[in-house]
Formats: structure tokens, C-alpha cells, sequence
């Protein structure tokens, strides 16, 4: 299944059990603890404006989970489709090749899990505008 890049942001359907496809919010990851904090922010507020989308937070290294288990313990929820959001500013190549590879084996391992990669929300015009808007004061 090639990897999605849609500019817009489609909605997945409901899985077969009716629960929302699920979220995975993906980012790098570090040592220090603190540094996770802006992206389990997130996830508290998609919890908070839907609470009914189940969403994990998964990391490339240094951080648990790792995707896999993110997208293992959505599956064994019920969900039958998950969007993973790379939460980088930039796409170096863990957004080129780390990421894509990852998002394989979750398909390989879970064949009738519908998985759709955006791109990363540093290529996101809202985003960028948000951005901008800060940088202007």
C-alpha cells in the first residue's frame, strides 16, 4: 500500500466496529523526559475536543512506545484505521526513510489495518501560518 501524502486532511473512515480510526502522533524521541511533553499535549487535546478518537504518542528512538507498539495496542482496540502524524518541523531522513520502513512492517504485521501516513506538520500551511504568526508578535 503506498504511503499517503495528502495535503488536506481526509477523514478515515470509521472502522467496521464504528470507533474513529485512530491516531498515532510520531516524533523522535530523547533522553530527557521533558522533552515529550508538547507532543503528549497534543494527544490530551485531541482527547479533549474528541474524546471518542482513541490517540497514542509513539517515538523513532530514545522514547517508548515505538510505532509498533503504538499501532499494536490501537489494533487491539478495534480500530481498523490509523493516521500517524509525524510531528517534525523538518523532513530529514528519518521522515524520508526511517519512518516509510516503519509504517511497512505495521502494515506487514497488521494486513487489515488501514494505515495512512501524513506528511510531516512542518510541511502543514496552518502550521507554517501559525508559525509565521508567532514569529511576528
Amino acid at each position: 500500500m503506498p504511503t499517503s501524502h495528502a495535503s488536506a486532511a481526509p477523514d478515515l473512515p470509521a472502522s467496521q466496529d464504528d470507533l474513529p480510526a485512530g491516531i498515532v502522533l510520531f516524533g523522535h524521541g530523547s533522553r530527557d523526559p521533558l522533552w515529550r511533553m508538547p507532543i503528549e499535549s497534543v494527544a490530551e487535546r485531541i482527547r479533549e475536543q474528541q474524546p471518542g478518537v482513541p490517540v497514542r504518542c509513539a517515538y523513532l528512538e530514545l522514547t517508548e512506545p515505538d510505532l509498533q507498539t503504538a499501532c499494536d495496542d490501537l489494533a487491539a482496540g478495534g480500530v481498523r484505521a490509523v493516521r500517524i502524524l509525524p510531528m517534525f518541523l523538518g523532513v530529514g531522513r528519518h521522515a524520508r526513510e526511517d519512518l516509510p520502513a516503519l509504517v511497512e512492517a505495521v502494515r506487514a504485521r497488521h494486513p487489515g489495518l488501514r494505515v495512512e501516513l501524513r506528511r510531516a506538520v512542518g510541511e502543514e500551511p496552518q502550521l507554517l501560518d501559525l508559525l509565521a504568526t508567532l514569529a511576528r508578535g
